[in-house]
């Protein structure tokens, strides 16, 4: 059993790609998944830029397949027409970009925070469903583990230019300063909470904050109240929110568009008959950071209306790509490489455990088995002197056994754990199913070989970090 992830991301596919495969909601695409016999367990990662699917998989090809035909059908495409966009990484590779995710390596805004939070509701929703068990939990746990090791032991987050700021100064580049502009952010989840955030930091004329649930909208309002004149208002409240917006951010979700042509003009229409509340006839932006869109394109269309999405975002923040040779980068990509050693070998470790403990418990057999025919020979012996008997030969079963438990971790280290743990099997005769029932500490596989596959990116080596997410 081998871990895979199988993806589209920003970096290799076109942003209506990604819309259609993100409609799908998550936890449908983890029960898709989970229902092939190749899969044993399943994770789904689904960000504003990306769509992963992580899979521990019982055979390579099959698990491939079984993945790729989930993701053309939540794309609406062939599998043909997809697999020139997925990427696959296997095993080493696997944990490598799995962890340069976490550390933000692979984010459209190099070194995002953001993702940590994302990798763990993922984590979470699988677990919640059954479909993490050991092998992606321990990938997963650790990989948060290592991403908030970057942020604390690194300056990666000078590097980090998020979506929000980015777009931010595009819309300054629009109408001007934003010091007296009046924005309106749609939604009150993870992003938009940080659009909201970094709108109240860097100081606007006034900010609201419209939600389905209002009492997010109230909380979220509530948490940056001082930091700037902030407002919340029901969704209902939406077209009016609209008619006096200079700036619209949006993140909500919703798989259909939230905002639609007829909207916005209708909401800028109304301006001129109430332009004693403040409501503005000027130039408006959207800023739409959703996947699938919140806005309909058709909005650009409007005189007078800008539309930001995630592709124009995307272009805009290209030269992060040029990043990767910044020490704050290059001290995080080795911060990944080092960890990832790490954890190969920790899990090779752990592999070859229940073959060490399975040799222990037969040498112990064979002690209990002749102090027992001991005990028939000589019944008469005293209680001291056997004791003494028993302590001499498990002294001597645990000197023979000593080497071999030294040298399988030292083995294990060079990546050849599994040849020794093989060997021993072969020479003491040890069941291989005698040895998976020891109990040992939880494991996880070792790690074999990785297998090409026709017309789809893959890799395996151990380090994996890219450029630029949310």
């Amino acid at each position: 059993m081998s871990v895979l992830v199988i993806g589209l991301s920003h970096h290799t596919a076109p942003l209506s790609l990604l819309e259609a495969a993100a409609a799908t909601d998550p936890a449908v695409l983890v029960e898709q998944v989970k229902a092939s016999d190749a899969i044993g367990e399943v994770v789904v990662v689904s960000t504003c830029n990306r769509l992963e699917v992580y899979a521990e998989s019982l055979t390579f090809h099959g698990a491939v397949a079984a993945i790729g035909e989930v993701l053309g059908a939540a794309a609406g495409v062939s599998i043909g027409d997809l697999s020139s966009h997925l990427y696959v990484h296997f095993e080493d590779r696997a944990v490598a970009h799995a962890f340069a995710v976490a550390c933000g390596l692979d984010s459209m805004a190099v070194g995002e925070a953001q993702v940590l939070g994302q990798l763990r509701e993922a984590l979470r929703s699988a677990q919640r469903a059954g479909t993490a068990g050991p092998s992606l939990n321990s990938l997963f746990q650790q990989a948060l583990r290592v991403g908030k090791r970057a942020h604390a032991e690194t300056a990666i987050d000078r590097v980090s230019h998020s979506l929000v700021e980015a777009g931010l100064e595009a819309a300054a580049e629009m109408l001007g300063p934003l010091s007296t502009a009046r924005v309106l952010v749609v939604g009150a989840g993870g992003m938009s909470s940080l659009a909201a955030t970094t709108v109240a930091r860097r100081g606007v004329g006034q900010l609201t904050i419209v939600n389905r649930t209002e009492a997010k909208a109230h909380r979220l309002a509530g948490s940056l109240a001082g930091t700037a004149d902030v407002q919340a208002r029901p969704l209902a409240d939406l077209d009016a929110a609209l008619a006096h917006a200079d700036v619209v951010i949006t993140s909500t979700g919703s798989l259909g568009y939230l905002v639609t042509a007829a909207q916005v003009a209708a909401a800028r229409g109304s301006v001129t008959a109430d332009a004693s509340a403040g409501a503005r006839v000027g130039r408006q932006v959207f800023l739409d950071l959703a996947l699938p869109r919140d806005v309909d394109p058709e909005v650009a269309l409007l005189d007078g209306v800008s539309v930001i999405g995630l592709d124009d975002l995307g272009a805009r923040l290209a030269d992060d790509a040029a990043t990767s040779t910044l020490p704050e980068v290059q001290a995080v990509t080795d911060l990944v490489t080092a960890e990832v050693a790490a954890y190969l070998t920790g899990r090779m470790e752990q592999a070859a455990l229940p073959t060490v403990a399975a040799l222990r418990s037969r040498a112990h057999e064979v002690v209990d088995a002749e102090m027992a025919r001991l005990d028939q020979k000589l019944p008469d012996i005293d209680a001291v002197t056997r004791a003494e008997m028993q302590r001499t030969v498990h002294r001597i079963v645990e000197k023979l056994l000593h080497k071999p438990t030294v040298r399988i971790k030292e083995l294990t280290s060079e990546g050849h754990g599994g040849d020794y743990a093989a060997a021993l099997r072969e020479l003491f005769d040890l069941d291989p199913y005698d040895v998976a029932a020891v109990s040992v500490p939880p494991a996880s596989p070792a790690v074999p070989g990785t297998t090409g596959v026709a017309g789809v990116q893959q890799g395996r080596g151990t380090t994996d970090s890219g450029g630029g997410e949310s």
